[in-house]
């Protein structure tokens, strides 16, 4: 018992880091914007994070818990070893002050953990399908949804004066923000959910589909703190780096990750607040044209992506392999 209260604690860590890995992605806009200073903005966000607990919505964790990994397939060791794998790409990326994925980090290491364990077969094919494929479509729906968006506000404003609309959406950005970190807490503190799920379920203590309240307080509460911690170095790449913003592109973005976050989550699908919101911020910048959009930082970024889930899965495998050979 020991033990699985110590994973739980070790899912709790990687829960706190996601936070404060993806502190950028709920405030990087409103930052940008000078909206709010980051302190306050870090607030803000975690604030909204905790809040989406009460939303009640448990689908993200039902597909970590029981759709990325055979249930026969999982025990405490491959949960140990796949946060593992998944904190240490994290903790890699923010030291980069690259905004890479905490919940890719994570399914890879658990994908990566089951696959040196038991072979190809312990994976459910279908939902890392899934998974995959929105790796390619979260951005692409945040940058459409942010390029319409903003499109759209230019076209409404129009006749106002400058210094008017920036006035009206520096409060409109309030909202925005609140409801991209409300989105990002809904889909983000589940992952955490999910694999604390598929270990008391690998080890008896809970049966069935329905996940205690009190795991969801727990996820949710650890997510809320780190993202008060902030992530500091991701947020000056998200927020000043990859294109200028002011508060009316700053709420177009974060309208756009936040629709795209909830209907994610509302589906079951675990996607990338990193990815979405980046793309969000991109289309955004291409309503100016495309020279307006820093590309060499957001293909440092997209190449992060892309490494995400074969290193966790690769530190993941290996620590599970260390974790054999200790018991041989």
């Amino acid at each position: 018992m020991t033990y699985i209260v110590l994973i739980v604690v070790v899912a709790l860590l990687f829960d706190y880091i996601n936070g404060f890995h993806d502190a950028a992605n709920s405030i990087a806009t409103v930052v940008g914007t000078r909206v709010l200073s980051p302190r306050v903005a870090v607030v803000w966000a975690a604030f909204f994070n905790f809040v989406a607990a009460f939303a009640l919505e448990t689908r993200v964790a039902q597909t970590i818990g029981k759709g990325i990994v055979r249930s026969d397939v999982v025990d405490p060791d491959l949960v140990l070893a796949s946060l593992i794998g998944a904190i240490v790409w994290n903790l890699l990326t923010w030291w980069w002050g690259l905004p890479s994925s905490s919940s890719h980090a994570l399914i890879g290491g658990f994908a990566g953990a089951a696959f040196v364990k038991a072979g190809a077969g312990s994976l459910v094919l279908k939902g890392l399908l899934v998974t995959s494929a929105f790796i390619v479509l979260s951005p692409l729906l945040g940058l459409a949804l942010g390029f319409l968006n903003f499109l759209g506000a230019q076209w409404a404003f129009r006749r106002w004066r400058p210094d008017r609309v920036d006035r009206v959406f520096r409060k409109v950005q309030l909202l925005s923000a609140a409801a991209f970190s409300f989105g990002h807490g809904m889909n983000d503190a589940q992952k955490t959910m999910g694999i604390i799920f598929a270990l008391l379920l690998s080890t008896g203590h809970l049966t069935g589909n329905h996940i205690p309240f009190w795991i969801v307080l727990l996820c949710f509460s650890a997510i809320g703190l780190g993202t008060l911690s902030g992530g500091w170095r991701i947020v000056r790449t998200m927020s000043m780096r990859i294109t200028p913003l002011k508060p009316i592109g700053g709420s177009c973005a974060e309208l756009a990750g936040a629709v795209t976050l909830v209907g994610a989550s509302l589906g079951g699908i675990p996607v990338s607040t990193t990815h979405t919101i980046t793309g969000a911020i991109m289309g955004v910048g291409a309503t100016r044209g495309l020279s307006s959009v820093r590309w060499g930082v957001a293909r440092s970024i997209v190449v992060a992506w892309v490494l995400t889930i074969p290193a966790s899965a690769l530190v993941a495998g290996l620590t599970w392999k260390l974790f054999d050979l200790l018991r041989g």
